[in-house]
């Protein structure tokens, strides 16, 4: 029978061995993780950025007063100030077209003939009919004078000197009507010349010379709309609507800007003009319109604008760029940095703002410092060092983790 005493003696080599790997590994991993100050690389100190127990680099604005604009934003439609749809009163043939295309026009310019040929012998007849009846009422006229002789001479009976007395009352109508006729007549000729009821701008053209046109046919030869002055139309909600009210009603204009779709050009500036009577129950909304000048025709009917009616002006409002406004558990709030570079969370109570500037009506005194960038890795109490230049935490560069994920790692970072 063999022995096995050695077996038993090999094992607390290899039991030993293990143990130093599993020593050594945990060394090597406190090592890694165990969180350094890092220097900071360049000007900006990026290295360091949101490191936990080191300085954290920050960006800083200081809270300032000013006169603070307060604007209501809503989307707004722009019309015309007036839109004639140009139709034809008589019928005939197209002959000519005297306009270009999206031309502009003064009210009375000629736009287009209507063949006048048939009007004008109408014109003609209506007045050959009342030369006629002129004629006769003047016989009548001088029959009348000579009966009035006659009654008094008692040649002739009063029935006779009425008859005719109501003859002479029967051509002055008829000749009332044939001056009518004439009117008619000379009216339809005129309309033969289709001009322009009001200055504007054409737009295309529906029908083409040569066309047979009926009076008020549905088809409009062209269509004009009033661009100089023109008008926007948008609507409030009923909760912005009493400072709004309050300033209508005591008289003062309100201005109105129009800008792009993309709310980065202003296009234009007008005043408040007008609003609805009634509020529309389906969308608690108000209608208002508003008027600009268009001296240079950037807005266009039927276009759709950002509006940004501006109704109140806050004097020495105290205000803090948006960007440092933080809003979490505690509600909204801001990192204020002290002079011992330390930094203090506030709770803000806000005003209006304009998307670029916050008012703040209580947290904040003028002149404080609030960090714009950097506020991720702050916490109440922690040191911070004012750096000029950063735009952005260094998570959001592209990085190359073969080079910069240890040096990362040992900063404290999250990589």
């Amino acid at each position: 029978m063999s022995d096995s005493s050695p077996r038993p003696a090999s094992r607390f080599p290899r039991r030993g061995l293990l143990i130093l790997i599993v020593l050594l590994l945990a060394v090597a991993l406190a090592w890694w993780f165990w969180p350094h100050k890092a220097k900071p690389e360049g000007p900006a100190g990026r290295a360091g950025f949101g490191a936990f127990g080191g300085v954290v680099p920050v960006r800083v604005a200081a809270a300032d007063r000013s006169d603070f604009p307060v604007y209501h934003k809503a989307l707004g439609t722009v019309t015309a100030l007036n839109t004639v749809n140009i139709r034809s009163r008589v019928a005939g043939e197209l002959v000519k077209v005297q306009f270009e295309e999206g031309q502009k026009v003064k009210a009375g310019d000629l736009l287009a003939v209507i063949d006048p040929r048939p009007y004008e012998v109408a014109l003609q007849q209506a007045e050959g009919t009342l030369a006629q009846n002129q004629a006769q009422l003047k016989n009548a006229e001088i029959d009348l004078a000579r009966y009035k002789g006659l009654y008094a001479e008692d040649s002739i009976a009063k029935q006779t000197l009425d008859t005719q007395q109501a003859l002479l009352y029967q051509y002055q109508g008829t000749l009332k009507a044939n001056q009518a006729a004439v009117a008619e007549a000379r009216l339809n000729l005129q309309y033969t010349q289709i001009r322009a009821p009001i200055a504007g701008r054409l737009g295309l053209r529906q029908l083409d010379q040569g066309n047979l046109v009926a009076a008020n046919d549905s088809t409009a030869l062209v269509v004009i709309t009033q661009t100089q002055p023109i008008s926007v139309s948008f609507t409030l909600p009923e909760g912005d609507l009493p400072d709004v009210l309050e300033r209508v009603r005591s008289g003062d204009s309100l201005s109105v800007e129009a800008w792009d779709r993309g709310d980065r050009k202003q296009l234009a500036s007008g005043v408040l003009h007008s609003l609805d009577n009634q509020i529309d129950t389906t969308t608690g909304t108000l209608k208002f319109k508003a008027r600009f000048e268009n001296a240079d025709e950037t807005l266009f009917p039927n276009q759709f604008v950002n509006v940004r009616l501006r109704a109140n002006v806050l004097a020495r409002a105290l205000r803090i760029p948006s960007a440092a406004v933080q809003v979490g558990a505690r509600g909204t709030f801001v990192y204020v940095v002290g002079a011992d570079n330390k930094v203090q969370l506030r709770t803000l109570e806000t005003g209006p703002s304009d998307g670029e500037y916050t008012v703040v009506t209580k947290g904040v005194e003028e002149g404080e410092r609030v960090v714009l960038e950097g506020t991720d890795r702050l916490r109440e109490g922690a040191e911070v060092e004012v750096v000029e230049g950063l735009s952005a935490p260094a998570r959001q560069e592209p990085v190359d983790d073969s080079q910069q994920r240890v040096p990362r790692r040992r900063s404290g970072l999250n990589g």
